[in-house]
């Protein structure tokens, strides 16, 4: 029987990689982004296993009919659905720009939720499926110069979190990704030092293994894992204190991909 796997943010970086992961093991995947041009070379190098389908995870209406439209081409309603659409803006509270803010939520948080609406009514229905949304560690807590891309990742993790149990009745698993830094274009502007800076196909790799097994969180690197959950539980002036030299860095104008 053929597992349906579908994938938004899948032109570059972590959803590409992931696509090419799933479709070795035998996924057939729908690859849903904006940029067709780049979409079209993944799904080449992915080959028969994969459709690409053009949708911008802002608007609802595209993400409803991206989602139909893959499931006629693979032939039926999907077994996994993976909310991977990210975009990551610098942000300084004394340059605060609530465009770039506004852009953040609409593509993390509502991008999530749309792909939400559009396959877990299904799913739901059918007593089966699989829903996975691509946070991050910076998630976990707020930090310096990435204040809007931090509160959109918490944002995910809540509300995974609470879908987890509430959709665990009815035979549909939620599982939350937490990656640290991986080497992707979205990273690229980064001119900070990223600590355990990861290879995009090995992070692939770790998310596609959790996925199967079912997990409901997969968190990498594994060292920068324990270190941010640690600091959860420092109190705000000392994490203030620690943090205070990187809320001076200096920030590169964004590039906004998805």
């Amino acid at each position: 029987m053929t597992k349906r796997a579908l994938i938004t943010g899948a032109s570059s970086g972590i959803g590409a990689a992931l696509a090419k992961v799933l479709a070795r093991r035998g996924w057939s995947v729908a690859l849903l982004a904006r940029r067709v041009d780049l979409l079209n070379e993944v799904v080449r190098d992915v080959g028969a296993a994969a459709g690409a389908f053009p949708c911008d995870v802002t608007d609802l209406s595209s993400v409803r009919d991206a989602v139909r439209n893959a499931e006629s081409a693979l032939g039926g309603p999907f077994d996994l659905a993976i909310a991977n659409a990210g975009i990551s803006v610098p942000t300084h509270s004394t340059k605060f720009n609530i465009d770039d803010a506004e852009s953040m939520v609409r593509v993390n948080v509502l991008g999530m939720m749309y792909l939400f609406d559009a396959v877990v009514p299904g799913m739901v229905e059918r007593r089966s499926g699989q829903f996975v949304g691509v946070a991050s560690l910076a998630g976990l807590r707020g930090l310096p110069t990435s204040s809007v891309y931090s509160a959109t990742k918490a944002a995910m993790q809540a509300f995974l979190e609470s879908s987890r149990g509430e959709l665990a009745p009815y035979g549909v698993r939620v599982t939350t990704v937490n990656p640290g830094f991986i080497a992707t274009p979205m990273t690229e502007k980064n001119r900070f030092k990223m600590p355990f800076l990861m290879n995009v196909d090995k992070a692939a790799l770790i998310i596609a293994d959790g996925i199967e097994r079912g997990a409901r969180v997969v968190e990498f690197p594994r060292l920068m894992s324990a270190l941010v959950r640690l600091t959860r539980f420092l109190p705000a002036v000392v994490y203030d204190f620690a943090t205070a030299p990187y809320g001076r860095r200096k920030i590169d104008p964004p590039k906004v991909k998805r």
